[in-house]
């Protein structure tokens, strides 16, 4: 078994894959292998380090290295200087632009320093398309320590954490699982908001691009306390790396028995299905979300009745998005204290947002909310 001593992480999200990273891949794979490293060296395929303005991006790892704005006829060089010679490519290093001088640690980033990834923790770390990774990154061990707790316990914690919706609404997350189960139904549903119709947002693409399975651990949490059986992903049709990935990851979850029939030998059973949308912006309302999924037209409703006591086939249903469920296996990990005290007094944790405009670094950053 190879015992890799450098590992070479490859940004391939959206944003860098339309730069030719998957060809950077090809071309650092190959020579590696032509240099007979292949035993040492690893190159993996990531999500996206969320530096979007300076892609593509490779990450050397231990020492950390970020190189920026890498073409694939770098790659010869990135091997044979750095991972032979130990010598770093200062060309393709960032240059901060307040002080015009090489930084070759992301720690030491400006860009980076105030952020704290709770929902970004794994995107640019893992192979988004390997359980392995994910797993070994505690992965599907909130999920196991849930399922030895009564489900009404984990929506306390939930709700001590100060959890809140990170859609647009704010609506306390412990608070509308509650709801859910507190509803009796010989059906529930557990659903996944998508969609992300806002312009020029792409979060929730990079939180699901980069690591899916904290998408499904967390609805199948859900599953486990609000008493349903089933879940469903609601994602635009826009989104095909999202898609394929997502694809992946529940097919690799079903023969890890993470999902589908008495997953970790409970009883509890949970699987997840994919429902796609045209992009119509009104579909990231929920009730609108629930109709498209049904077949109808994409139309809001009035409320009540809300969707957690009649929505998707009119069976009780809870809905949350993707930067809502990214934070749930942290905060069962972690607990409710150590996520309180991240944010404001009312608006817990961190909030994942696009960095755009008239400043120095553009790119997809998670700060504590405030």
């Amino acid at each position: 078994m190879a015992q890799f001593n450098n590992f070479i992480l490859v940004c391939s999200g959206t944003g860098c894959s339309a730069s030719q990273s998957e060809e950077i891949i090809t071309q650092l794979q190959q020579v590696v292998d032509d240099s007979s490293l292949q035993e040492q060296v690893q190159v993996i395929r990531t999500g996206c380090f969320g530096f979007c303005e300076q892609g593509p991006i490779v990450k050397i790892v231990p020492d950390n290295t970020f190189y920026v704005g890498v073409k694939p006829e770098d790659a010869k060089e990135i091997v044979s200087e750095h991972l032979i010679k130990g010598r770093k490519v200062d060309r393709l290093l960032f240059t901060a632009p307040d002080t015009g001088e090489h930084v070759s640690d992301s720690k030491h980033m400006e860009f980076y320093k105030k952020q704290i990834r709770i929902a970004l923790r794994n995107c640019g770390f893992i192979n988004p398309e390997e359980i392995d990774e994910y797993i070994a990154r505690d992965g599907y061990a909130a999920l196991a320590k849930v399922l030895e707790m009564k489900p009404e316990e984990v929506i306390q914690e939930i709700m001590d954490a100060g959890l809140r919706g990170r859609g647009g609404g704010g609506f306390p997350t412990g608070l509308k699982w509650k709801i859910t189960r507190d509803v009796q139904a010989e059906q529930k549903y557990v659903v996944c908001n998508a969609d992300e119709g806002d312009p020029g947002a792409f979060m929730d693409r990079s939180i699901l691009e980069g690591d899916p399975h904290s998408i499904l651990e967390a609805m199948a949490i859900n599953g486990y306390c609000t008493g349903a059986s089933k879940g469903l992903i609601y994602i635009r049709a826009e989104y095909p790396l999202a898609i394929d990935r997502l694809k992946i990851a529940i097919r690799q979850a079903r023969e890890y028995g993470l999902l589908g029939e008495d997953i970790m030998g409970t009883g509890f059973s949970f699987d997840v299905d994919i429902r796609y949308g045209a992009g119509a912006f009104v579909c990231g309302e929920e009730t609108a979300l629930i109709h498209s999924m049904e077949g109808k037209r994409g139309e809001a409703t009035v409320k009540p009745p809300f969707p957690s006591e009649s929505g998707y086939k009119g069976m009780p249903t809870n809905v949350n998005n993707v930067e809502t469920y990214a934070n749930i296996p942290p905060i069962i990990l972690k607990g409710a204290k150590w996520f309180s005290t991240i944010g404001t007094e009312k608006s817990k944790g961190t909030k994942v947002f696009a960095l755009a405009g008239k400043v120095n670094n553009v790119g997809l950053i998670e700060v504590p909310m405030g």
